[in-house]
């Protein structure tokens, strides 16, 4: 059984919601990323989502945009953050999942992409700019990989929209809270509760939520509905300041994790 799938199946078990973390691999070093990583299970995250830095990220906003100018600073590419996925999961069974665009999986080569997820312990991959009409192949490769290729449903989808998004979306559906890019907000869209709602109503796979949660009492309102609360900008806006990186990003998960949990 993928990673994914058995974590949120023992949280439902256990009464309890998903606390899924975003980072931006390689910054501001991968081996501070594994660091980061192994901080935020011990603080109570239940899934990691790794960012891959990429030059032109349209679906990002400022944070996790300079997150990416650092990391490609310090020149960390797919092949070495694949290398630190392998040496992480010598460390730990927490899932892992990709946040990457289409391009540097294309440049890297479908099979070869899919295939390295495998032999790194990759749980997931998530592409914001691929469709799930030209997913096709990654999704094929990815269930013969044993990768959940994960979509997303905008506000703005249509029911038949998610109805294909749904039955195409494996390990969890992305819910996109928000129209817009990814960043911190001191309010969330109304509507949120019943789009997740809706989804939930033509599906039995977990739906998490992400985009614009910032703190635990937005974390804890949306774990009421939802499997599974995501969680990027803020922790990403810690580790761009430089300061105490470890401790401070442990306290805001182990603060995010009790509101999840505890909803």
């Amino acid at each position: 059984m993928n990673r994914i799938d058995k974590k949120f199946k023992d949280l439902k078990r256990a009464g309890s919601k998903a606390f899924i973390a975003y980072i931006t691999a390689g910054d501001p070093s991968l081996g501070m990323t594994g660091k980061i990583v192994l901080a935020l299970e011990k603080s109570g995250v239940d899934i990691i989502e790794l960012g891959i830095p990429f030059s032109d990220p349209i679906a990002d906003g400022p944070t996790i945009q300079a997150a990416s100018g650092r990391a490609l600073a310090k020149k960390a590419s797919l092949k070495k953050i694949f290398a630190m996925a392998r040496n992480l999961r010598r460390r730990t069974e927490i899932p892992l999942v990709f946040m990457t665009y289409y391009n540097p999986v294309f440049k890297f080569g479908l099979g070869k992409f899919f295939k390295t997820c495998r032999a790194a312990g990759i749980d997931g991959v998530i592409v914001p700019d691929l469709s799930i009409e030209e997913a096709g192949e990654a999704a094929a490769l990815g269930k013969k990989n044993g990768i959940a290729v994960i979509f997303l449903v905008a506000p703005t989808s249509p029911r038949k929209r998610i109805e294909e998004i749904a039955a195409r979306s494996r390990g969890f559906i992305y819910y996109v809270s928000l129209t817009g890019v990814t960043g911190a907000r001191k309010k969330l869209p109304p509507e949120l509760f019943a789009n997740v709602r809706a989804i939930k109503s033509v599906t039995n796979k977990p739906v998490a939520v992400g985009f614009g949660i910032s703190n635990a009492k937005q974390a804890r309102s949306i774990a009421k509905v939802a499997d599974g609360v995501i969680v990027g900008s803020a922790i990403v806006k810690i580790i761009g300041e430089k300061k105490d990186t470890i401790s401070r990003v442990s306290k805001l998960a182990r603060s995010l994790a009790g509101a999840i949990h505890n909803a």
